[in-house]
């Protein structure tokens, strides 16, 4: 893994640069995701098609920044189980953290019928959110769970390269080295070689990064962070919905 690390360190390095400050402008907050995932290993070829047509995200000379996510659900597991039985109409409640730029906020995502994803956010000084009287208020309004269900469920870790086509109308994330933790049970797992890419439009544009991943014969196919890492760390949860998808993971990166 530190090979194919090194090897996208190196590729990115020759893309057009865009700053965070530049990157503002971009929210996409209210977008449709087309998600995708893919073996790490195919990635240098894919950015090396892409860097004449996508600006790669810079942080203090960095290209492919460290975040930590925190996942909070009911005990449970209500926003998992949603998901699992395939109400399209869902929520999470998360901590993202930039480890980079020393950031941190307390995010409620929204996914409509339609399939569209609406992310609403505040920043927040630490993890403790449960007991801060802006983050309360801030989950009250926009979560759909009361505070007092509410717990902290899973950990994940990864390293996310964000690219922007050269018109700013789509933004692209690409996560790699995926790893988790539960907060319940305390195991830890991970794909090893798996890398999730997602496509955020506001609208269905033309994406060529959608063309690389064509001509590779790769497929739309995605899957939530959050409910992969639940289901590879907690063998009580219902599972069926995703057997198919970890099945294909599985495949495609040829481990039993």
């Amino acid at each position: 893994m530190e090979t194919i690390m090194k090897e996208i360190e190196s590729t990115l390095a020759s893309f057009e640069p865009i700053s965070l400050s530049q990157m503002s402008g971009i929210k996409l907050m209210n977008r449709i995701d087309t998600k995708y995932m893919i073996d790490v290993r195919l990635l240098p070829k894919l950015l090396e098609k892409a860097k004449e047509d996508y600006f790669a995200q810079e942080i203090d000379g960095s290209r492919m920044a460290y975040y930590r996510t925190l996942y909070f659900d009911t005990e449970n597991a209500e926003m998992f189980t949603i998901h699992h039985n395939g109400r399209r109409t869902r929520q999470k409640l998360r901590i993202r953290e930039y480890v980079e730029s020393n950031q941190r906020f307390l995010e409620v995502k929204n996914k409509n019928n339609k399939g569209r994803t609406k992310k609403v956010r505040i920043s927040v000084p630490d993890e403790n959110v449960l007991a801060q009287d802006e983050a309360r208020s801030f989950i009250e309004e926009k979560l759909n769970y009361g505070i007092e269900r509410l717990s902290p469920r899973l950990r994940n870790y990864f390293y996310r390269v964000t690219l922007v086509n050269k018109a700013k109308t789509e933004r692209l994330t690409i996560d790699v080295n995926i790893k988790f933790r539960n907060c319940k049970t305390d195991l830890q797992n991970t794909f090893e070689h798996l890398c999730i890419v997602e496509v955020k439009q506001d609208g269905n544009m033309h994406s060529p990064f959608k063309d690389y991943l064509q001509c590779e014969r790769v497929k739309r196919k995605g899957i939530s962070k959050y409910c992969l890492g639940m289901v590879l760390t907690d063998d009580s949860l219902k599972r069926n919905r995703f057997k198919r998808k970890i099945n294909y993971i599985k495949k495609m990166l040829k481990v039993a």
